[in-house]
């Protein structure tokens, strides 16, 4: 089996490619570099059985709508990846025993999914899934912590169902669908569609640079952005409790912190996506309008932010891309090394 490495993959793809792309074939590259990078621990159910050619195939058969009447459809193959609306019809040719279709839609919106045309036998083992969140290396997205529901209630099984037709909704940007299949000529259609969300919380970002905010309007919830990538991440306003605004002063990283305050942002880094099992690199729990700015060399970067449910917050961030020079390799940020940079 080919074993892929997170550094090099940068190298070859995202720094030549990424940033030159198009917008949806970006995200359809980001997709399945995080993909392969999950290698065998995607989820238990996943093998890496298309994996080595299947990164320059999705790429150059990705497409995007041209016009909203436009209706796209394709065909769903068994490690897929899809940042577009549409009708996605999977049949197997063999036994297909371990498939996943990894789903995204834009940090302002959520995503309506529905299944129909099933022809599958359940009685045989077979089953399809709708997990809300994505699963890589074994961690889920969002975190157990950050999410509303219970992890259980993430899962949408068509088997268990007696309806002939299954839909969800994400609570967030991304979701993803499991599968499996024994008999050729079996299979089902996936309908995407992405709906507004007014207030996003627990976003992937597609891209390695960008700006956003988040709001979290009087409601007790955690709000992750992740970032699968190195990146520098700068805030620029920052909204907390009834605090005043202070004058800007240099990023405080404090062991525990303001996790006792109710309301404040971290900064967390690491080498899997869930929330839960990250570094904290720094936190704030004070109103600040002005520039901070951290550089966080591990493969994935995150800004949570924390309510209480009392108050309005608010955080507003910009992050970019790391060259390889600027990876903190040393007691840069005040850190040891907690992420492995090769």
């Amino acid at each position: 089996m080919r074993s892929y490495s997170p550094s090099a993959l940068r190298r070859t793809l995202v720094e030549k490619t990424l940033l030159r792309m198009s917008a949806a074939l970006r995200a359809q590259l980001f997709l399945c570099l995080i993909s392969l990078l999950s290698g065998t621990g995607l989820t238990r159910y996943i093998e890496d059985n298309e994996a080595s050619d299947g990164l320059y195939s999705l790429i150059s058969s990705a497409q995007k709508r041209e016009s909203e009447d436009f209706v796209f459809r394709r065909p769903l193959r068994c490690l897929d990846m899809l940042a577009t609306e549409g009708y996605f019809t999977f049949v197997a040719s063999r036994p297909q025993l371990a498939c996943a279709a990894f789903i995204i839609a834009e940090p302002s919106e959520v995503i309506s999914m529905e299944l129909s045309d099933v022809s599958i036998d359940c009685s045989a083992g077979d089953f399809i899934k709708i997990f809300d969140g994505w699963v890589l290396k074994g961690e889920k997205f969002p975190s157990s912590n950050d999410h509303p529901l219970l992890p259980h209630e993430r899962y949408t099984d068509y088997c268990s169902s007696a309806a002939s037709t299954l839909s969800g909704r994400s609570s967030q940007n991304v979701a993803m669908i499991f599968f499996r299949i024994h008999s050729p000529d079996s299979g089902f259609t996936l309908a995407v569609k992405k709906v507004h969300n007014p207030f996003p919380c627990n976003i992937m970002s597609q891209s390695p640079e960008g700006s956003f905010t988040m709001v979290m309007p009087h409601q007790r919830r955690n709000c992750s952005f992740s970032i699968i990538y190195p990146v520098e991440i700068r805030l620029t306003d920052l909204s907390l409790g009834d605090a005043k605004s202070n004058e800007i002063s240099p990023l405080r990283q404090t062991w525990p912190g303001c996790s006792g305050s109710g309301d404040y942002v971290e900064l967390l880094g690491g080498n899997g996506v869930d929330t839960s099992k990250m570094f904290p690199v720094a936190d704030l729990c004070f109103s600040l309008t002005g520039l901070a700015q951290m550089k966080i060399g591990c493969d994935n970067s995150v800004v949570r932010l924390v309510s209480s449910g009392n108050y309005i917050n608010r955080v507003t961030f910009q992050y970019r891309l790391l060259d390889q020079n600027e990876i903190p390799k040393t007691r840069e940020n005040g850190l040891e090394n907690f992420c492995s940079v090769e």
